[in-house]
Formats: C-alpha cells, structure tokens, sequence
C-alpha cells in the first residue's frame, strides 16, 4: 500500500511509449485513483465482507481447491483400464525413484523441488498420474525456468523413453494402461494453456507424441484426432480475435482523420448514441468479458517474466509475444479513460450539457456496480478524475452530488483498497451460488489484481537457497489466477447492440493535451500554473494551419475545433 501511494503520485495518464510493465502498474489505471474526489456519492446496498486472504501461501491442500480440475479425457476410456480414483493425489506419494528424490513437502503441501524433478513429477506412470492442480500449477509456473517447448520435449522424452514405450516388443497391456494418462495429460495442458501450441515445436511434439500413442487403437486415435480439433479451433478463434482487434484500431484512426479533416465531427457523443445508463453498462460488460475470455493464465507469468538467474540463456520469451492480450486489454482500460474525459471535455458543450454528461456516466457506473463490472466501473472513475475534468469547478457545482459518496466509498484505495476488495468478495461468492448467468458476472478491477500478482512475484524469490523451485509461491500465484480463469469464462447475458459498441470502440478520444486545452478553454485557468500550461497549448505553431487563438467564455467558437482536431 505504502509504494502504490508512493508510486501513484509520480505516474501519467499516457501509457503509449512505456513498457509493458509499467503500463500494467503505472498506467492510467492508477494515474488518477489516488486523488479520488469527494464527488462520489449514491446509494448501493454494500455487500457482506468476507476474510481476506493474504498472499502468504497456505499450508493445506484447501488453497488448490477451486484450480482447474480436468474433466476425464473420455467416459470410453474408463473402461480401458483408466480410472482417475487408482491415482494418488498431489499430497500422497509418488512411486520411488528420481521423481520423489528432489522433492521437498510440508504438512503433505509441496513446497520446494529441482526442476528435473518437478518435470517427473509431471510425467504419468504405470501407477501414478499427477493431481491435475499440481499440472496447473506446474505448467504456469515451469515457464519461468524453461520454454513451453523444451518442456514439451522432455515430457516426451520421459513418457517414452522411461516407460519403454519406444521399444517395439513393449507390452501391449503396458502401452493401454499408460496411453490414455498420456493423452489425458496432453488434454489438460491444451485446454489450459491452448496459446502454447502456437509455437510450431510444441505442435510438432504434440503430434509425434499422441501418433505414438495411439497407434494401432481405433479409439485413442479417435480421441486424439478430437483434441487436436479442438485445439486448432481455439487457435483459429484467438487468430481471428487478434485480426478484428487490428481492424478496430485501424477503424479508430481512420475516425481520428476524418476528425482532423472535419472538425465538427466532434459534436457527435455517447448521448446522441445512447441516453440509457444500463445499456451502455451492459454493452461495456461485453467489451470486458470478450477481451476477457482472451487473456491465457500464462500471460500473467510472463508479463513479469524475468531471467532465471541459474540459466545462461536468454529470456525464455524474447521470441514471442509475451502477454499481447492483456496488454490489450490494459489498453482498453485507458482507451475508456480517455473516452469519458472526452465527452465531458468536448469543447461544443456548455456547463449544462457538460453536467448532464458527467451524471450520465456516474449512472453507468453505478450500473456498472450493480453487474459486477468493476473494472468499468473503475476505469470510468479514472475518466472523471483526469485533471481535465476534475478541475471544472463551475460544471461540477451543477451536478447532482448526491450520487456520489458510496461510490467513491467504494473504490477508496486506502487500506489497500479495502472496500472494492470486500465489495469484489461479495460479488463472487454470489456468482459461486448464482442461478442465472447475469448474477454469475464477476469482472475485477484488472490494475489491483496485475498489483497482487506483481507484488506476490516480486515479494517471493523464485529460488530456495540450495537451489530448489519455490513451489510455495507457486500454489498461491495459480491461485489467484486460476480464480481469474472462472471469471474469464462467464459469457455475457445482455443482448449486443452493434451501434453502441462501435462507438465505445471506435470513437474518436482527445489526447491529454487535447482535454487540457478544452478544460481551459471551457472555464479558464486560476492560478499561474494553469495559465502558464494554457499558453503553452494555445499558441502552438502549426505549418499550414496557422496559431491557435482562444476565445474565453462558457463554449469555445466553432472556428476553435479546428485547432482541437489537429491536437488529438
């Protein structure tokens, strides 16, 4: 709490020239959380608070109860010889040997393990198959110390090779106990983490491995035909995602054009599109949980993904996107900042209509709440608290500021953001119990959780002293993301309406000097800081289209727009 104070103060609204770490921490999303105004007041049933729990990793089994828990591969392989309930679990013993030698457990938790023998404890046996939380784990964790490939190698190379499966007189009988644990292992790594098997190496190796496998068997080829289908599906999906995400962007910047060409573009707004609070609520809902559903657990790995100090290679993800789609959707977060300060800012507005503009997007909010969609609900606060518009204290004092104190309640950062984090609580224990797929929506203040994870990596060494993976940071880290992956998957209940998600998409945004010059432009600056700023932007000599020359009073001079659209 101390460095998010420390380090909120020193941060920028823009994040477009910075890493991606500092846009997940210092970006826009905490830019403007600290100086939360006391304009926020409405009414919202608080709900009931839960205990917090820390990020000091637990000593039972309990903290790996709600991670991702596999299906079995097929109900026809049951009868082959596979029954999930002949296996130990992750806190019972595994067979003697290698695998068990360079483990370390405590109250039957793993805690600490080399890495060679953590890949063991991976790889199934005639009478062993891993607890498929320790697969979660270790598969979101493990690439911190090793490409996905280089493990997929190995794995392949201990399923065959240690088995003896590559030995042509090998036993049929041994090869049909151990096949369908392969393979269901090879399920559970694709449907968890399908981003993996875009690199070519993971999909060769998957093909040679389930090839062997199920070779001569009519059904394990059935059932590895189905897995690859499906995998390639979700593949193609995330491609197709990653297209519509370029044409979108590319949709907004052919708007800017126009904008900078046809100046009164720009009275176009969020009113004229939609005047109903809970419509643009729902419709922001979909934006978050479509971009959501694309984010891969791994993502949050290897956004703070560092050099393994015991490895003398590169990164092991200098080669590939790291987390392209959360950087998406950070981007998202500051593009809807940036959005809402943009409407209130437009310079064609007077303080009426500027007013009436800010109340609306207090009812989105508060709308917004109410589904469970916090990081709206957050990202609409952080519009409204720019500078921009917080200094518009004429426009303010005809707000209904009656709406405002719970929300700004709510959403206090002090005490580490005690109130969201018991609100948030509440929200998802009524998604656990939900009857309907509205009550189930669950969608986080997204900065607050890249913190904890962040500080939960940074807090922790990834590395024991004699050399171990600290396995005991890993339990918890999969935690806290695997409760982000039942969040992911909610699919949104409200109807699409393709006119107001293109606007909240496409529309056109001020950039920070842009709203800078229409706030002052809309009620003059007061102190010398402010004039001092507000000359800087006034006269800046543009060749072909002249110096700006403000006019003061309540709404800027059609004439003005012009100098508006060419700073956007």
């Amino acid at each position: 709490s101390a460095f998010l104070h420390t380090s909120i103060s020193t941060c920028t609204s823009s994040s477009a020239h910075i890493s991606l770490q500092c846009k997940l921490l210092n970006c826009n999303y905490f830019a403007t959380i600290v100086s939360l105004s006391s304009i926020f007041t409405f009414s919202i049933t608080v709900l009931q608070p839960l205990h917090w729990m820390c990020f000091l990793p637990s000593s039972s089994s309990s903290s790996q109860d709600n991670m991702p828990q596999t299906p079995l591969l097929t109900g026809m392989l049951v009868s082959r010889g596979y029954n999930k309930n002949l296996y130990p679990s992750q806190n019972q013993t595994k067979e003697e040997g290698y695998g068990n030698a360079g483990l370390c457990y405590r109250d039957n938790t793993l805690v600490s393990g080399s890495l060679e023998a953590l890949i063991h404890h991976l790889v199934p046996s005639m009478d062993y198959y891993p607890d498929m939380t320790y697969s979660f784990t270790f598969l979101l964790s493990s690439r911190l110390f090793i490409h996905p490939y280089e493990l997929m190698s190995k794995v392949c190379y201990l399923c065959v090779e240690q088995q003896r499966l590559s030995d042509p007189q090998a036993d049929k009988m041994r090869i049909r106990k151990l096949a369908p644990k392969i393979l269901q292992l090879l399920q559970e790594w694709t449907e968890m983490f399908p981003y993996d098997f875009r690199d070519e190496r993971m999909m060769r190796s998957l093909k040679e491995l389930t090839q062997r496998m199920a070779s001569g068997d009519e059904l394990y080829r059935k059932v590895v035909q189905q897995m690859i289908q499906v995998l390639i599906r979700k593949l193609t999906t995330l491609s197709q995602y990653e297209e519509a995400l370029v044409k979108v962007n590319a949709t907004a910047t052919d708007r800017l054009t126009v904008l900078k060409a046809k100046p009164q573009a720009i009275q176009r707004d969020m009113l004229s599109v939609c005047n109903d609070p809970f419509t643009v609520a729902q419709q922001l809902t979909h934006i978050e949980l479509e971009r959501l559903s694309y984010i891969g657990p791994e993502e949050f790995i290897q956004a703070f993904e560092k050099k393994d100090p015991l490895d003398n290679d590169k990164s092991c993800f200098s080669d590939h996107k790291k987390a392209s789609n959360l950087e998406a959707y950070v981007e998202w977060f500051n593009r809807l900042s940036f959005l809402v300060a943009t409407e209130i800012c437009m310079p064609v507005k007077k303080k009426k209509q500027r007013a009436r503009v800010i109340e609306f997007f207090i009812d989105v909010a508060r709308e917004c709440f109410n589904i469970g969609n916090f990081n709206s609900l957050m990202a609409i606060i952080s519009g409204m608290n720019m500078s921009p518009v917080s200094r518009l204290k004429k426009t303010w004092s005809k707000v209904k500021t009656a709406k405002f104190d719970i929300l700004e309640h709510q959403m206090d950062p002090s005490s580490n953001f005690y109130n969201y984090r018991t609100a948030f609580r509440g929200a998802t224990q009524r998604s656990r119990t939900a009857n309907s797929t509205r009550e189930k929506i669950v969608i986080p203040f997204f900065s607050l959780l890249i913190k904890d994870i962040y500080f939960l990596n940074e807090g922790c060494s990834n590395r024991m002293q004699n050399g171990h993976v600290n396995f005991e940071k890993f339990w918890e880290m999969a935690k806290q993301v695997s409760e982000f992956m039942v969040w992911k998957k909610v699919e949104c209940p409200f109807e699409k309406d393709r006119k107001i998600l293109q606007y909240l998409l496409t529309a056109p945004v001020f950039s920070e000097d842009t709203l800078c010059l229409a706030s002052y432009d809309s009620e003059g600056p007061e102190n010398n800081m402010e004039k001092d700023r507000w000359k800087s932007l006034r006269y800046v000599p543009s060749p072909g289209w002249g110096l700006y020359v403000c006019t003061r009073g309540s709404a800027p001079m059609r004439q003005n727009l012009s100098h508006y659209s060419r700073m956007v």
